[in-house]
């Protein structure tokens, strides 16, 4: 891997610092001199500028952002795709990724995750509508701003939505707790895949924990396809119950049954945040009984044998007939017949209703009622099968596969025992038979997901998966099984499936050699490597204080773990003097008036400006050589600001700050405290 820290492409982007390393791209901190401002730059590594497939790749990244404008999606400002080296310009964000945040608050508040979530689903339907697919929505590829905005980055593998596949072979299963079941079965996507990837987010938001977890990726990406995930609220029980239907309907296995646009979901995000307590149906039945119109007369009448009566209006005037109260006596008289009519009917059907639940459910009344006995546990062929005991029942047996239960054995009844039941009446058993022989089919060579399919189809369903470590294998590929491919095998049998892994699980620690001068002590350096089963890669020179061949940087730094066999990086200083660039940032005095402010570096005045003073923050950039370099800055006549610079190093650390008689801090990045717009 090229560093080019330090330099400058196409005479306009110093590059300034590294701040992040993709699977196939390194991005960089660096100043664009013409426009006057910070940008990041995406590299493609130097090893993948041959492949033509990573060249495709990091074009189609390119293209994707280039139609993309949206405020919760980075901008892109210029792309350079050559032959020796290929780039692309984005804007500069200065802020944390949402795993880190996540790892930091460990729950994030529902409604801070909601916040989150519809960013997330904004940035989202901007690209589906341009007919981009991200594909590998995940918190590592979405930054999180001090004020609370979103930025969804890494369009890496993002696809115009017109039908391409992606399968396990590729890079995916790095993103693995996070990619749909039609990503890990390798069938077309399309923006369906980046609602459940977001569904996954926001699950891992509001609990704490990734819905499927395993030792191995290949066993996460089986989870995904076959597993339900744990209901949020079982984990976390504050959660609102609305809240809960939208995460696990974003994450339904069945496109269908998913959310089918990011629209779609922002819309029942935006009602709960109307009604937290809202709850939503997404269970659609067709009604197999509908409604059926009843006629009035025809309920009174089969209830009381009359009419129903019929009221007829008209006024009140002084030639009431004078027979009305007969008529009033007679109706009260008809009422109170009525009324002990549906009495006494209403009794003898609760004494029918007694009668029925007495004969049918219990042994009082006799007849040919039985209770069912327990056959769980029992052999049917040596205990059931011809028993007289049992000639009341019909058994409809079911032979089913078991890895803990005995052949012949019962292991479900329908119905279960103590149930009372008819003479005759058909138990359903299901049996423990021997699963039959069939061959272990070709799967070495096959993704897990097409070897599982295959298996399926011979009628083994019990499936492991476990990683081994190969250099030349791709993550994802079956190596070997037991039963291995090509034997005959019972089918209730469990295979396991060894599937290939880029990481190694024998671990070694990286030496550190900072300082270590390669030039003059280059056998030293490569022992301390080889010792460790570690490789010496590249070895680049920068410019640098110090004396030349003096090894200042390596690509793992020393003391953390990595896999045995990995090659390592060094930058060796080239013995010139290195300018670097920093950034001082103050606090000034709130007394209203305008001061001169001037930054002197190593003694040297190198800004003077005017400046309000309304106790407000000021940076400013500053650029030296060395290390130890003083840092000054006065407003007025007072000096404010006391520090030292080493310039050295590729971020330029300040020590020693003594600020009087303001208060004043290094540059930081924080998160949270923002306030939510609802």
């Amino acid at each position: 891997m090229d560093n080019y820290v330090g330099k400058r492409l196409d005479g306009r982007y110093e590059i300034r610092e590294i701040v992040g390393v993709g699977g196939m791209a390194v991005v960089y901190k660096a100043y664009d001199n013409i426009d006057d401002r910070l940008v990041s730059i995406k590299v493609l590594k130097d090893e993948f500028l041959a492949n033509e497939e990573f060249r495709r790749r990091f074009k189609n990244e390119s293209k994707a952002i280039a139609v993309l404008s949206h405020p919760n999606i980075v901008k892109v400002y210029d792309v350079s795709l050559g032959d020796k080296l290929q780039y692309i310009v984005m804007e500069y964000v200065e802020g944390i990724t949402l795993k880190e945040y996540i790892e930091q608050q460990g729950v994030i508040p529902w409604k801070e995750a909601v916040h989150f979530t519809t960013q997330i689903l904004r940035a989202l339907q901007h690209a589906h509508d341009k007919g981009i697919v991200h594909r590998d929505i995940k918190p590592q590829n979405i930054m999180l701003l001090e004020n609370g905005t979103i930025k969804v980055t890494d369009f890496g593998i993002a696809r115009f939505s017109r039908g391409e596949t992606r399968t396990m072979t590729e890079a995916a299963i790095g993103s693995v707790h996070y990619i749909s079941p039609e990503q890990a079965r390798g069938e077309t996507t399309d923006d369906k895949a980046d609602i459940y990837s977001v569904g996954v987010v926001l699950y891992e938001m509001i609990t704490g924990q990734l819905p499927f977890e395993s030792d191995s990726a290949v066993s996460v990406a089986l989870m995904q396809v076959q597993n339900e995930a744990t209901p949020p609220r079982e984990i976390n029980p504050e959660l609102p119950v609305g809240l809960e239907q939208i995460t696990l309907h974003a994450m339904e296995k069945n496109t269908g049954n998913r959310y089918q646009s990011a629209a779609e979901m922002l819309l029942d995000l935006d009602e709960l945040k109307r009604n937290p307590s809202i709850k939503f149906d997404y269970t659609y039945f067709v009604d197999k009984e509908p409604t059926k119109f009843i006629n009035r007369e025809s309920v009174t009448g089969g209830i009381y044998g009359v009419g129903a009566p019929h009221v007829s209006g008209g006024s009140t005037s002084s030639n009431v007939n004078p027979v009305v109260p007969e008529k009033s006596a007679k109706k009260k008289s008809n009422l109170r017949r009525n009324v002990g009519i549906g009495v006494g009917i209403g009794l003898v059907a609760a004494i029918v209703a007694v009668l029925v639940f007495l004969r049918l459910f219990t042994d009082i009344l006799g007849g040919d009622n039985l209770t069912v006995p327990n056959f769980v546990g029992k052999a049917y062929a040596e205990e059931i099968d011809g028993n007289e005991r049992y000639d009341d029942f019909d058994f409809d047996v079911t032979y089913v596969s078991s890895t803990t239960a005995e052949e012949d054995e019962i292991i479900k009844q329908d119905p279960v025992a103590g149930t009372k039941v008819r003479k005759g009446q058909t138990i359903k058993l299901e049996v423990v038979s021997k699963g039959t022989m069939a061959e272990i089919p070709e799967i070495y060579g096959k993704t897990l997901i097409e070897a599982s399919e295959l298996l399926q189809t011979e009628g083994f369903t019990n499936l492991k998966a476990e990683t081994q470590f190969s250099a030349t294998a791709s993550p994802g590929i079956v190596l070997r099984s037991d039963p291995e491919q090509g034997s005959e095998a019972d089918t209730s049998e469990t295979v396991l499936l060894v599937v290939a892994t880029d990481e190694s699980s024998e671990k070694v620690t990286v030496p550190d050699v900072l300082g270590m001068n390669y030039y003059t002590d280059k056998s030293s350096v490569e022992q301390f490597f080889t010792k460790q089963g570690l490789k010496i890669g590249s070895v680049s020179e920068k410019d640098s204080s110090e004396a030349r061949g003096t090894v200042i940087e390596q690509s793992i730094r020393g003391g953390n773990r990595t896999n045995k066999g990995t090659t390592i990086n060094l930058t060796v200083s080239s013995g010139a003097t290195a300018t670097n660039t920093g950034r001082v940032s103050i606090t000034l005095p709130n007394s209203g008036s305008t001061e001169t402010l001037r930054i002197y570096v190593a003694n040297e005045l190198q800004k003077s400006t005017d400046v309000l003073c309304n106790g407000r923050g000021y940076s400013a950039e500053i650029r030296g050589t060395g290390s130890e370099v003083p840092i000054d800055i006065y407003i007025g006549e007072t000096k404010v600001y006391d520090a030292k610079a080493d310039f050295t190093r590729s971020t330029v650390p300040l020590t020693g700050v003594n600020v009087y008689p303001y208060q004043t801090s290094e540059t930081t990045t924080t998160t949270g405290g923002f306030t939510l717009p609802w």
